[in-house]
């Protein structure tokens, strides 16, 4: 079937069935990773340091250009932004996105993505770009959603996962119920067809209910999948991508400890935090706070699936790099609209004091979407069910965080951290 071009179908014998001549389905495959890789056309050089935290400012250079960090990744789930177009995210000053190799090698699928030129020309964003390895939409919808499971919330939802060995991931399509498989090798080989600039090993993303014992052994086989995945890197590496490493030890510190270790003591380019950070707000400081010191000090290090803004100057002050999050454009598909200066970041544009309110959201941000359009009119196109509506506060909410993360670049550079952050949160 070609929507699953570049996946694997699953055999009767595949994963840990019991076949001739294949290893139990428990028993560890361990590969030797490379003590050296070079990254020939990447670059991270870190410009400036703050001098009361960790944050820093760094250039971040790929084929397809250099971004300055602390920057934020969006999320094109299925290789496209959520009611923007390549042109709308360029008039926001976006520098990087993303898209979800799990969500595009079911539709269209890996094959068709690289006859097409790869997810650059397949999209037409000439920026850089990021894919993640699958794990975290295998894992997190096979616990029943894409998020809750792992950010430590209860919904009940139909669960995809069906079984996880040595070798991989077996789980079901969303889009006909067919049975998948992903490895470590083929996580690599999709990502390879896709294309993007930074790409991610292949991680199990354990739930907040899993247990400090299962939750160290799913750490050490993730840590051999990221040794199969460097093997399977190298023997195609060309230099057109770079890959990332994830810190994974849920909310047990010594697994962090050890998890962080194994990651800095491998050849990846740049570092993630990633796997299950805590069921609250105070938990996932903490855990956090526990990686951040022993990551390696000359790597770029992302933030897996998180992006407030108030989580971006926490976060950024443990001297974190990057981030990503669907929440932008997300919640702009609910009415709310991130604002400068808002104890609560947003205001949700559906809501009665916005009928009549001639402002626009601000002007400031100098696009059509945030400086030219009433909040009355955008209240009007919500309660009328006009996409228009959806498509103007998405494209605001892109612009508000570019704004942001040039705003704390710059806040880093001039000491003015705790300044900026009185400035979208005023007392």
């Amino acid at each position: 079937m070609p929507a699953f071009a570049g996946m694997t179908k699953i055999r009767e014998n595949d994963m840990g069935q019991s076949g001739s001549g294949r290893k139990p389905k428990n028993t560890p495959i361990v590969v030797p990773a490379p003590e050296k890789m070079d990254y020939p056309n990447f670059a991270f050089d870190i410009t400036h340091r703050d001098t009361s935290s960790r944050a820093r400012v760094g250039k971040l250079k790929t084929p397809h250009g250099t971004i300055e960090t602390p920057n934020y990744i969006f999320c094109g789930t299925k290789a496209a932004m959520k009611n923007l177009s390549p042109q709308h995210m360029r008039e926001a000053k976006t520098d990087i996105i993303l898209a979800n190799t799990y969500h595009v090698m079911i539709q269209p699928g890996a094959d068709l993505v690289q006859k097409m030129g790869g997810l650059h020309n397949f999209t037409q964003w000439g920026g850089p770009m990021m894919t993640d390895s699958g794990g975290f939409q295998i894992f997190s919808m096979g616990h029943g959603s894409v998020a809750d499971e792992i950010k430590g919330r209860n919904r009940n939802r139909e669960k995809s996962l069906l079984k996880v060995t040595e070798e991989g991931a077996k789980f079901k399509s969303y889009r006909d119920g067919s049975t998948l498989a992903l490895t470590p090798e083929s996580s690599i080989d999709i990502q390879r067809k896709l294309g993007a600039d930074l790409i991610y090993q292949l991680d199990e993303c354990t739930a907040y209910h899993d247990d400090r014992d299962y939750t160290a052994k799913s750490m050490e086989r993730s840590h051999r999948w990221g040794d199969r995945c460097l093997v399977e890197f190298e023997r195609g590496h060309g230099g057109r991508q770079a890959l990332y490493g994830i810190i994974q030890g849920g909310v047990y510190e010594d697994l962090r400890a050890q998890s962080c270790d194994w990651v800095k003591g491998r050849p990846f380019f740049g570092t993630a935090v990633g796997g299950c950070l805590g069921g609250s707000e105070e938990e996932m400081h903490e855990v956090v706070s526990w990686c951040m010191p022993q990551t390696h000090p000359g790597r770029p290090v992302h933030l897996l699936g998180i992006g407030r803004i108030r989580d971006v100057f926490a976060f950024v002050r443990q001297g974190i790099d990057t981030f990503d999050c669907v929440s932008p454009t997300r919640i702009a598909r609910h009415g709310w609209a991130l604002i400068k200066g808002n104890p609560e970041e947003r205001i949700n544009i559906r809501n009665a004091p916005f009928r009549d309110d001639p402002k626009p959201l601000d002007p400031s941000l100098d696009i059509p979407a945030s400086r030219d359009y009433s909040k009355a009119y955008l209240n009007h196109l919500f309660r009328a069910d006009e996409l228009l509506g959806a498509q103007l506060l998405a494209q605001h909410n892109v612009a508000q965080i570019n704004r942001l993360m040039r705003e704390v670049r710059e806040a880093i550079k001039s000491e003015t951290l705790d300044n900026l952050e009185k400035e979208w949160f005023p007392d």
